[in-house]
C-alpha cells in the first residue's frame, strides 16, 4: 500500500494532520461526553427516565439541526478553522456546566460501589443539552466542509483526506465509548465526562493552528465587499433558505419512485441505527445486566462495525455499484437486535455479556454504515442530474435537507413514545424490561427490516441480487471520472498545439 499522503503538498499535508488530531480528540470526548449524559438521565429521571430521556435526545437532534443553519452566515464572514476553533471552545465550556452543578451541590465520586448524586433539579439537563446541540450542529456540519479548505477541490485529495480522517475517527469514537465505560464506573456519571472539556479545549487549539488557503482569503475578501447584510438577518436567510429547502426536497422526493423509496431506505435505517446506540443499548444494560456503564462496550462494539463497513465500502466500491446489496444486508442484520428480549445473563457474566453484545452489534452497524456510505454516493449522482446553474435552491442539499428533517421528527415522536411504553412496562412488570424489548427490540426492528427489504425493490433494475445500475443512475467514481476529466484535457491541449504547428509549417 502507497504512502496515503504522497499526493499531498507539504502544507496540506501539515493541514491534514492537524485537522485529524482535533477530529480525534473530539470524537474521544464526544463518546465519553454523550454516554455519560444517557446514564444520567436514565438515573435521574426515575420512573419517566425512558420518556424523559427520549424529549432530551430529541431537543438535542432538533437543536443540531439549528445550529447547522446558522453556521452558513458564519462561515462567510469568518475563516471556517476560526469558527469552528471557536464552536468546539463554547462546545467545552458547556459540557463543563453539568459537572460544576453536580460537584457544587455535593456530588462525589462512588464508594465502594454506592453511588453519591448531587442535589440538583434534573428538568436543568433540559436547556443545557438543547444548546449543547447547537454547538455540536454547528461543529458536525463545519467538519463535513473544511476539508475543501484544506486541499482546495482536487477529487483526489479530497477523496483521500476523507478516507483517511474517517478511520481514525472511527477509532477515536471505538476507544472513546470504550474509555468512558471505565470513566462511569470510577467517576460516576455526572464526573465521568469530567476530561471532555480539556479534550475539547485542546482540539480547538490544535484547529487554530490549520493554514488557509490562498483563495479562501480571496473569496472572503470578496464576500467582505458584496455582504451588506447583518449577522443575524443572514441567519435568518439561512432559516428561510432552509425552509424553502425542505418544500423542494418533498417535491423531489415524492416526484417519482426513483427518489421515493429514499424514505425508508435513508432517513428510516438512520432513526433505528440511532435509536439502538442511544436508546436500546443503554436500556438493555441498566435493567438486564444491572450496569448502565457497560452501555458504552456495547456502543464501542457498533462504531467498530461501522469502520468496518465504510472501509468495505471504499474496498469494494467497484465490485458493489449499487447501494441495493448494502442496504439489504442491512436489513437482514436489524433481525439480530432480537437476542435482546431473550438474554437473561448470570449477574456474574455480566460484564462477558456486554463484550459479547458489542461483538453482535459490529454485524448490525457494519450493514448500516455500509448502506449509509453508498446511498449517499447514490443520491448525489442521481440528483448531479437534476442540477441547474441558475437553481436557487440545490437539488442534492433540498433532497439531504428533507430525509434529515424526516429523521428528525420520527426521531423526536418515536424515541418519547417509546420511551413511555418502556416506562410503562417496567412499571407493571417490576422492572423486568423484556416484555418491552420483544416489542421496541424484536418486533419494531422486524418491520423496519420488511420495510427496507421491500423499498430496495422500487427502483428499475433492482430485482438483481447485485445491480450494476438502478433507475439509470451511473454512480461515478470520483477518482476515476476526475482522471477522465484530466486525460481528456491534456488531449485538447496535445490537439491544439498539433493544430498549431501544422498552420504555422502551411
Amino acid at each position: 500500500m502507497g504512502n496515503p499522503f504522497a499526493d499531498f503538498t507539504a502544507t496540506e499535508r501539515r493541514n491534514v494532520i492537524i485537522y485529524m488530531a482535533g477530529i480525534m480528540l473530539y470524537k474521544f470526548g464526544l463518546e465519553a461526553f454523550t454516554g455519560s449524559i444517557i446514564l444520567l438521565a436514565q438515573d435521574r429521571f426515575g420512573t419517566s427516565a425512558y420518556q424523559n430521556l427520549g424529549i432530551l435526545q430529541g431537543l438535542n437532534q432538533a437543536f443540531q439541526c439549528v445550529g447547522s443553519i446558522a453556521i452558513a452566515p458564519l462561515i462567510k464572514r469568518f475563516p471556517t478553522r476560526s469558527v469552528l476553533s471557536a464552536s468546539i471552545f463554547f462546545f467545552a465550556l458547556l459540557s463543563s456546566i453539568i459537572i460544576i452543578v453536580e460537584v457544587s451541590t455535593g456530588g462525589k465520586i462512588p464508594e465502594n460501589g454506592t453511588k453519591r448524586p448531587g442535589n440538583w433539579n434534573s428538568l436543568i439537563l433540559f436547556p443545557i443539552y438543547s444548546i449543547i446541540g447547537i454547538c455540536h450542529g454547528m461543529v458536525e456540519l463545519i467538519r463535513r466542509v473544511i476539508p475543501r479548505d484544506i486541499v482546495g477541490g482536487d477529487v483526489v485529495k479530497l477523496k483521500k483526506m476523507d478516507a483517511i480522517v474517517h478511520v481514525f475517527y472511527e477509532v477515536a469514537g471505538t476507544a472513546g465509548a470504550f474509555f468512558s465505560t471505565f470513566l462511569v464506573l470510577k467517576l460516576g456519571n455526572a464526573i465521568a465526562p469530567a476530561m471532555t472539556p480539556f479534550l475539547f479545549v485542546l482540539a480547538s487549539v490544535a484547529w487554530s493552528f490549520i493554514g488557509l488557503l490562498q483563495s479562501d482569503h480571496e473569496n472572503r475578501q470578496r464576500l467582505e465587499i458584496l455582504e451588506d447584510h447583518s449577522l443575524l438577518v443572514q441567519i435568518g436567510h439561512g432559516f428561510a433558505h432552509f425552509g424553502s429547502s425542505i418544500v423542494r426536497g418533498t417535491q423531489i422526493i415524492f416526484s417519482s419512485r426513483k427518489f421515493i423509496w429514499l424514505i425508508p431506505g435513508y432517513a428510516i435505517p438512520l432513526f433505528t441505527h440511532r435509536y439502538l446506540e442511544s436508546a436500546l443499548s443503554p436500556a438493555f444494560a441498566k435493567n438486564v445486566l444491572k450496569e448502565g456503564a457497560y452501555a458504552q462496550i456495547m456502543v464501542g462494539g457498533s462504531n467498530f462495525g461501522e469502520l468496518l463497513g465504510a472501509l468495505f465500502v471504499l474496498f469494494f466500491a467497484k465490485t458493489v455499484k449499487t447501494p441495493i446489496p448494502w442496504l439489504r444486508l442491512d436489513a437482514f442484520g436489524l433481525l439480530i437486535v432480537w437476542i435482546l428480549p431473550f438474554a437473561y445473563p448470570e449477574p456474574a457474566k455480566a460484564l462477558s455479556f456486554a463484550w459479547t453484545i458489542a461483538a453482535i452489534w459490529i454485524p448490525v452497524s457494519f450493514g448500516w454504515a455500509a448502506g449509509d456510505v453508498s446511498l449517499a454516493a447514490y443520491i448525489q449522482s442521481s440528483l448531479s442530474q437534476l442540477e441547474k446553474p441558475d437553481d436557487k435552491v440545490s437539488p442534492l442539499g433540498a433532497v439531504m435537507a428533507f430525509l434529515y428533517s424526516f429523521y428528525i421528527v420520527i426521531y423526536a415522536i418515536l424515541n418519547p413514545t417509546l420511551g413511555r411504553y418502556i416506562d410503562s412496562v417496567l412499571a407493571a412488570n417490576n422492572k423486568d424490561i423484556h416484555p418491552a424489548l420483544i416489542n421496541v427490540g424484536g418486533v419494531l426492528y422486524t418491520v423496519v427490516c420488511v420495510t427496507l427489504l421491500a423499498a430496495t425493490f422500487i427502483p428499475k433494475g433492482s430485482f438483481a441480487f447485485n445491480p450494476d445500475l438502478i433507475d439509470d443512475t451511473v454512480i461515478e467514481d470520483e477518482v476515476d471520472e476526475y482522471y477522465r476529466k484530466q486525460a481528456g484535457q491534456q488531449n485538447e491541449v496535445k490537439e491544439i498545439k498539433t493544430h498549431n504547428a501544422l498552420e504555422a509549417k502551411q
